[in-house]
């Protein structure tokens, strides 16, 4: 950044590798039109992160990158001289005054040229494709919100969010441009999904209405906030209102009490699964803790030798293994007792082997539970442990509030206090705990 008689400028080399394809070398330079330092610097950022998508676009085959660089930078320049960037045919539109002042902006002889394209609208929105926004959404617009999960994590969820757009595809029978939706292939989609939901015939339903909000959600959300990423203001989503209730929320089904305590901890009955499945879902029926919090427990979250033994559920901001937790309620301490502390004591480091491969151990463990007739109804999974937990700490009489805690559920009123010791809980939990043979271990 330069500083002529009073007013900054924002002055940049442009790098040699694409020097040939940007029309402003060897320098890049635009008025900020302001003496305030403050302000320039503001919008020299805005300018420089414009430049370095546009350089970078320049260096890659993709038509799709370099367009939508080169509206990026346009957008940039014009927000730079306070005005919104807008295309040609909404400029012509505006109202007198505004038109004016966009002319006056740019009424000096030395105006390059580029300027005087942003700030007139010259650039043309780039037709992106929906899985082309789809993949801006996932590398752009949500990586903030992305950025503590683990590597399984982002896959996980790049992986639900791509139900939707692959749906929308194959129901309109074509990968359109984002541009180029209408309310018509919205509604064709929520036709679509209502098929699955209520068919004809009750006992050919595909798919449950809460699935179908969630997918239909999901697009409406990528068309937003696509709009909104690049710059474009009041649009209709086609998919708004465009859902589907449902009354009752189907429940995973849990083990019964009894039946954990006669057959799953019988001896004998996990004894040919792998060490440390056998010993996650022992340490899930004493805590209640969902296998995913499980399987990321490392050595600094697993409280052997302390007097009261216990793992901590919380998410991890270390950068080589990042990993986040449901909730900001799934925050907690969950003593170990019975059969789960002598599990935990053989896992002083955590569970190894399927610390990022959720799918591997649920698979591992539902298949073994059937093969193995440990299912009283074929429905009941491993996740199924974490019900029957909660169904214990119901027929324990165990306090509403320590149910909650205990569990990862949100309490719904003001919280004071700590919520209470550790030794309180190891003495609730106490109350309920499993008899078994050490044998099973």
């Amino acid at each position: 950044m330069i500083q002529r008689n009073g007013v900054y400028y924002y002055h940049r080399r442009v790098p040699k590798l694409v020097a040939h394809l940007d029309d402003r070398a060897p320098f890049a330079r635009q008025s900020l039109k302001t003496d305030d330092l403050a302000k320039a610097r503001a919008q020299r950022d805005i300018l420089e992160q414009a430049d370095n998508a546009l350089w970078a676009s320049m260096l890659t085959d993709g038509k799709t990158d370099a367009a939508l660089a080169a509206h990026k930078v346009s957008r940039a320049r014009a927000e730079a001289l306070g005005f919104a960037y807008r295309p040609a045919l909404e400029v012509a539109q505006l109202p007198l005054e505004d038109l004016v002042r966009r002319f006056a902006a740019i009424s000096d002889l030395r105006t390059p040229v580029a300027l005087e394209t942003a700030v007139l609208g010259g650039v043309d929105r780039p037709r992106v494709k929906v899985s082309e926004a789809f993949e801006i959404y996932c590398n752009e617009i949500a990586a903030v919100e992305i950025v503590g999960k683990s590597e399984e994590q982002k896959k996980a969820w790049k992986k639900v969010k791509k139900y939707a757009v692959d749906a929308f595809t194959k129901v309109v029978g074509e990968d359109l441009a984002m541009d180029d939706i209408t309310r018509d292939h919205a509604k064709k989609m929520h036709e679509h999904f209502k098929g699955l939901i209520a068919p004809k015939d009750a006992k050919a339903a595909k798919m449950s209405a809460s699935l179908g909000k969630r997918r239909l959600g999901d697009m409406s959300i990528l068309y937003k906030r696509y709009y909104a990423h690049i710059g474009v203001e009041g649009r209709a989503n086609p998919f708004e209102g465009l859902t589907f209730s449902q009354k009752f929320k189907k429940r995973r089904l849990p083990f019964p009490i009894e039946w954990v305590r006669d057959v799953i901890l019988k001896p004998g009955a996990l004894a040919s699964l792998n060490d440390d499945a056998r010993h996650i879902i022992m340490v899930c029926i004493e805590t209640g803790a969902r296998p995913i919090e499980l399987r990321y427990l490392r050595a600094e979250r697993i409280k052997l030798h302390e007097k009261v033994p216990h793992i901590l559920v919380e998410p991890s901001f270390d950068p080589d293994e990042p990993h986040e937790v449901k909730t900001v309620s799934s925050v907690r301490r969950i003593p170990l007792v019975g059969v789960a502390l002598e599990a935990m004591k053989l896992h002083p480091d955590g569970f190894e082997r399927y610390r990022e491969n959720g799918n591997k151990l649920s698979a591992t463990v539902n298949s073994y539970l059937k093969e193995n007739k440990l299912q009283p109804t074929g429905k009941e999974t491993l996740y199924s442990f974490r019900h029957t937990f909660e169904d214990r700490l119901k027929e324990g009489r165990i306090d509403d509030e320590l149910r909650k805690i205990l569990m990862g559920h949100t309490i719904d009123r003001e919280q004071y206090g700590s919520g209470g010791s550790l030794k309180l809980y190891q003495e609730e939990l106490l109350k309920i705990v499993y008899p078994f043979d050490k044998s099973i271990v």
